[in-house]
């Protein structure tokens, strides 16, 4: 017997054949904007500051520095070489600071690229994970849709893929 709605169990099913060029690189996360910006930050702050989070897009840098003893985050934006804040809020997590940052900025992108070459990449990461270790990170887009979180290290070697909800 056949369920009701059944059909040609011969059919064909094409989930998803992505076409096109791969990412241009200037829609890239602009990896490189990441030190451009913390030297910005830091001459506004008159000085270090520790992070919850730096992340990086095609056109600008988000960093979330920590203040209070890591018990405040505060939003800043870095964008066309300005930069903008919004008020504290309360926070918690693992910190980090700029000299922790060892990524190849020419290089972090490059596993990705390689192993997952029709990825939209969206954004690049780097958090604290509490330990005073550093994760490095993308978010990116399939073609066909839905999105993978992409753990990588400094030297762009991919650590493990998720997909993300």
């Amino acid at each position: 017997t056949t369920a009701a709605g059944g059909g040609d169990s011969g059919a064909e099913v094409t989930i998803c054949d992505p076409e096109g060029a791969p990412q241009a690189d200037e829609d890239l996360p602009q990896v490189a904007m990441i030190s451009e910006a913390v030297e910005a930050l830091e001459a506004e702050l008159g000085g270090p500051a520790s992070f919850f989070e730096i992340n990086v897009t095609a056109r600008l840098v988000n960093l979330f520095v920590a203040l209070n003893d890591a018990e405040v985050v505060q939003p800043w934006l870095y964008i066309d070489g300005e930069l903008s804040s919004q008020e504290g809020q309360p926070a918690t997590g693992g910190t980090f600071t700029a000299t922790d940052l060892e990524f190849d900025p020419e290089a972090v992108l490059s596993g990705i690229r390689a192993e997952v070459p029709d990825a939209i990449l969206e954004s690049f990461y780097v958090q604290g994970d509490g330990q005073g270790n550093l994760l490095y990170g993308v978010l990116a887009s399939a073609r066909c849709g839905g999105g993978l979180d992409i753990i990588v290290g400094d030297d762009g070697t991919v650590k493990s893929v998720d997909p993300t909800s």
